[in-house]
């Protein structure tokens, strides 16, 4: 019992100190982990099959943020590392996006 109640308590001082509704932000969090397995599904099957996993990654990245990304839009103080997934997740998928714009330039030049 002892462990729920620790996890209680912390739930609820998610309103005190980053200012958001611990309900929204227990949702979203909760809402994600079925979206983010599935897409973990997808990176290693694709992995397995040789087919691009960027889009899966993409997904399972805004799976895991989904819930700091509202604590960062409705909320205050918030961790750095919080900051530092999101963008190294718009990182990875604009170095994706390039890469695979690169590689469909070199591919019509050669045609």
């Amino acid at each position: 019992m002892e462990i729920f109640e620790s996890v209680y308590l912390w739930f609820m001082s998610l309103s005190e100190n980053y200012g958001v509704n611990p309900f929204i932000f227990g949702a979203i969090y909760v809402g994600a982990i079925p979206f983010f397995t599935i897409s973990v599904g997808f990176i290693i099957r694709n992995y397995k099959q040789n087919k691009p996993i960027t889009l899966p990654v993409l997904t399972a990245s805004a799976c895991f943020v989904s819930a700091y990304v509202y604590l960062m839009i409705a909320g205050e103080n918030v961790p750095w590392w919080v900051y530092a997934v999101v963008i190294a997740m718009l990182v990875y998928g604009g170095w994706s996006t390039y890469n695979k714009v690169q590689k469909q330039v070199q591919t019509e030049e050669i045609e």
